[in-house]
């Protein structure tokens, strides 16, 4: 066995293992030096999604070249392995709808863009920060710090609201007044209120639009714009500074009331046919 052993280690073999061994690690190296490049190069020109999936395509493709090669320094035929790869490729397609689907999703989406990293999105009832874009899916952290993956398959088929693509968001505020309130004196206060709150963008202007009448209140809709990092404040804010302000002017917000009536004349028509039943029994 010693001796079988010392034929090999003088034999071809220990030279297409070394060989092979150091395609391996000179395409692991080169990956990352590829990829690292691709980030450094393409900055400028690309999002930071379509770098982080380039790269990691450019890595593994470099990865399989160099393992092809290693392969083939071992004394195995490519044309067998690419046949194999192909029967496996189908067979793994058929097994594999689902994941096909949203592979050819997410092309559709790094094509159409619809969002990027760092962006806030909200897909169904799922409102969180876009961590990554995959092949397959999409890795969101909502606020209350949840992990929520997302199969691109879902994204293209739902409607996907970006809640951070344009620099500025308007806030609808909808509240009621009282019907003995005058509507000229509520916008005036509803305006000092905009005007004086910062975060409360001059352009584009606040807007005051009368809804219509409601059962129990004068429907109103006041409408402000602020910066896209400031809107939580301002949606807080604004709520309540405008409760302030009302309470101050004597303005009413009424909550719904109902008045029920109770009539009487059933008991009054019934009770007379009793009486004359009780008067035939006796």
């Amino acid at each position: 066995m010693t001796e079988s052993f010392l034929h090999w280690l003088q034999s071809e073999h220990i030279d297409h293992l070394i060989k092979a061994s150091v395609l391996l690690l000179a395409g692991f190296i080169c990956a990352s030096m590829a990829s690292r490049a691709v980030s450094r190069f393409f900055s400028k020109n690309f999002s930071q999604h379509h770098i982080v999936l380039f790269k990691r395509l450019l890595y593994w493709l470099i990865v399989a070249l160099f393992v092809a090669s290693a392969l083939k320094q071992l004394g195995f035929s490519l044309s067998v392995l690419l046949g194999a790869a192909g029967v496996l490729s189908v067979a793994l397609g058929f097994a594999s709808q689902t994941s096909a689907s949203n592979l050819i999703s997410g092309l559709f989406l790094i094509g159409e863009q619809p969002f990027k990293l760092g962006d806030t999105i909200k897909v169904g009832n799922t409102t969180g920060e876009v961590l990554s874009i995959d092949l397959l899916s999409v890795k969101l952290r909502t606020f209350d710090n949840l992990f929520v993956r997302i199969p691109n398959e879902t994204l293209i088929k739902s409607e996907v609201t970006n809640l951070t693509r344009f620099p500025i968001r308007r806030f609808d505020l909808l509240l009621g007044v009282a019907y003995k309130e005058q509507i000229a004196v509520v916008r005036q206060v509803l305006m000092d209120v905009a005007d004086k709150n910062p975060l409360c963008l001059d352009e584009p202007n606040p807007m005051f639009l009368f809804l219509g009448f409601g059962d129990s209140a004068l429907n109103i809709q006041f409408s402000v714009w602020s910066k896209r990092e400031n809107f939580r404040d301002l949606r807080n804010s604004l709520q309540e500074e405008v409760k302030l302000a009302f309470d101050k002017a004597g303005i009413e917000i009424p909550f719904p009331q109902r008045v029920v009536y109770l009539n009487h004349a059933t008991d009054d028509k019934t009770q007379p046919q009793e009486n004359d039943k009780a008067a035939d029994k006796t």
